[in-house]
């Protein structure tokens, strides 16, 4: 008798996908975890972002996964609709709540950000948690930053500049928000911390052998 691995739910998923106390629980403190390690990033990052800047402008966004990786873990951990959403808000809210150089603006930019790894997580209906769909949902968020901050912070930037940062936030999505989120979740999962939830259970994945 053959088993089905977790990172892909079968059809009947309705009950599965309603929220119970212990995932708001969890995502709750994974989120402000991920609003800590915000906090930690907004002071690290600048003095790498500065020489990025000035090798090639635009560049900079390769730092951009450093804040978009909340939603992406959130879900996968979750797996239920909004999750991703709701890591990236609370995360960004706790990252304004000690306070950063953006303010208000940094609930904005979460909510941005985890719309559009949310929406990769809808398309394909709650049902994928893999690694393909884990680092086109890092890179989504990395591309809804890039369209908000060149349209607050960048308005009327030079083509070459918005393609450079766009590439950038992309490429730091997909690597630091998806790839590394989806080691994560199956580093935490073998140890066994997540077996309340089905990401706990996933089988073991080749690629990471």
């Amino acid at each position: 008798m053959s088993t089905q691995s977790t990172d892909t739910m079968p059809a009947d998923t309705g009950r599965a996908l309603r929220w119970r106390v212990v995932d708001i629980v969890v995502a709750s403190v994974l989120a402000t975890a991920a609003g800590l390690v915000f906090v930690l990033w907004n002071v690290a990052s600048n003095p790498i972002s500065t020489p990025l800047s000035a090798t090639l402008p635009g560049l900079q966004a390769l730092l951009g996964g450093g804040w978009l990786f909340a939603g992406v873990l959130t879900a996968l951990v979750i797996r239920k609709p909004g999750a991703a959403l709701y890591g990236e808000l609370v995360a960004a809210t706790v990252s304004a709540l000690v306070g950063n150089q953006w303010g208000v603006l940094t609930l904005e930019s979460g909510l941005v950000q985890g719309l559009g790894a949310e929406l990769v997580f809808a398309v394909f209906l709650y049902r994928r948690w893999g690694l393909p769909t884990a680092v086109l949902a890092g890179a989504v968020a990395g591309l809804a930053l890039a369209v908000n901050d060149l349209i607050l912070w960048y308005p009327g930037s030079a083509t070459a500049f918005v393609t450079i940062y766009t590439v950038s936030a992309i490429i730091s999505g997909a690597l630091v928000a998806g790839l590394l989120s989806w080691f994560v979740v199956r580093s935490l999962a073998k140890t066994g911390a997540l077996s309340r939830f089905a990401s706990g259970r996933m089988e073991p994945d080749p690629r990471t052998r």
